[in-house]
């Protein structure tokens, strides 16, 4: 058997076996039965024993990771990782594309529209097609390196390989690290079978997966990685566009989820409203949807505003709201001193996270508003950092709470 074909060879078996892998652990579907999938790995590594000189870096066949780290290193991002303006409102949308046909005039202007996953942003960097580094964003100018994390992320390539296109010198790509909602929830019922603790919500169980000193750690926690961008690209790959730029991504075996490519900022509001009644049945959380304008060459023009590109936006959901009630009231000691007032709520899920307290301020505020044991309230989640709650109590008044820590 030639080299190249059982090269060819393991390079399916692998790709088959990721794809698997991620049906099963990450979106808790499985797509094939255990003894097809084990049929599969026992196929690969007969053909491993068979050609030890040719096996793959990436194979599924090896453990992952050595020796528990004691420290992330620090690593400079060679193009830093900036954020995004937010908006809200469709008045703001409109203000954000009307700054952007004003600096790009007489010129026709495409936005690609993508999901504005609740996760975490890391960089990847390819060498001759093999995966040497993963980064945290970090403060955007600095990242740490979570390489041997990254590596165990089962829908993630190790090694780029295609039919399409040649496999650049370096390419640094740019997504989000995520737990998908179902696995989420496995992993949370196996904690809680353990009787360990279980994660508030998706996002904090990626963040505590990822940043695992042990990998093993992090290879066993049900992540997902969905590119976003190509940050570098040597020799250029000559793709003018985000979206252009996304579907040669696919071609290297990674995923990016949905994105769409409107010709108005008012098509993208339509997505938008689109959006906000699909999320609650989409496989991943998100709270909101970035704008970006399509062209590359576009982008050059619009340039940067302090540290957030002209040429995207965030357009951030409406806070998600349910009911709830209090069922006590307790008194706790703060840091300074002071005794502050806590509303001992039923437990409710609401944009993410498990609401269970939440603070009255003081005992003026009670008086005033006529808080009671028994009184319902409207919870709900604002932004990407706490908990707000306008609540209603019963139909006598409206009380503003904090999520109490």
């Amino acid at each position: 058997m030639e080299h190249n074909s059982v090269i060819e060879q393991m390079r399916q078996l692998i790709q088959l076996i990721a794809k698997h892998n991620h049906a099963y652990y990450v979106m808790d579907q499985p797509s094939i039965s255990d003894s097809e999938y084990d049929h599969l790995f026992h196929q690969l590594k007969a053909l491993e024993q068979q050609h030890p000189e040719f096996i793959q870096a990436d194979t599924p066949t090896n453990k992952v990771g050595g020796q528990a780290l004691s420290k992330f290193e620090s690593v400079t991002h060679t193009v830093p990782m900036l954020s995004l303006n937010n908006v809200f409102e469709e008045d703001e949308l409109l203000a954000f594309a009307n700054r952007v046909e004003e600096r790009l005039p007489n010129q026709k202007i495409q936005y690609d529209v993508e999901l504005k996953f609740d996760g975490l942003a890391i960089s990847l960097w390819y060498e001759n097609g093999v995966l040497i580094r993963g980064v945290t964003r970090g403060d955007g100018e600095t990242g740490e390196d979570i390489t041997q994390n990254v590596k165990t992320i089962r829908n993630l390539p190790k090694i780029l390989s295609s039919n399409d296109y040649p496999i650049p010198r370096l390419l640094e790509v740019r997504g989000e690290v995520l737990m998908p909602k179902a696995g989420f929830n496995n992993l949370n019922r196996h904690l809680k079978k353990r009787g360990e603790k279980e994660f508030a919500n998706p996002r904090n169980a990626a963040a505590g997966s990822l940043r695992q000193l042990d990998s093993q750690i992090t290879k066993n926690r049900p992540l997902a990685f969905y590119a976003y961008g190509v940050a570098q690209c040597i020799p250029d790959n000559n793709i003018g566009t985000i979206s252009g730029n996304l579907d040669w991504l696919k071609h290297f075996g990674f995923e990016n989820y949905d994105h769409w490519v409107v010709d108005n900022i008012q098509h993208a509001q339509k997505k938008y409203e689109q959006l906000i009644a699909e999320r609650p049945n989409l496989s991943v959380e998100i709270d909101g949807m970035v704008i970006k304008v399509n062209s590359l060459e576009q982008q050059k023009q619009l340039g940067f505003i302090s540290r957030a590109p002209r040429w995207a936006v965030a357009y951030k959901f409406p806070a998600e709201s349910k009911t709830t009630e209090i069922r006590q009231i307790d008194w706790q000691v703060g840091r300074t001193g002071i005794l502050t007032p806590v509303a001992r709520l039923v437990p409710i899920f609401v944009g993410g996270t498990t609401i269970s307290n939440a603070t009255l301020h003081n005992i003026g505020e009670i008086h005033r508003l006529d808080v009671r044991i028994g009184d319902k309230v409207e919870v709900y989640r604002t932004g990407d950092v706490g908990v707000t709650m306008n609540s209603s109590i019963s139909s006598r008044t409206q009380l503003d709470f904090q999520m109490a820590v």
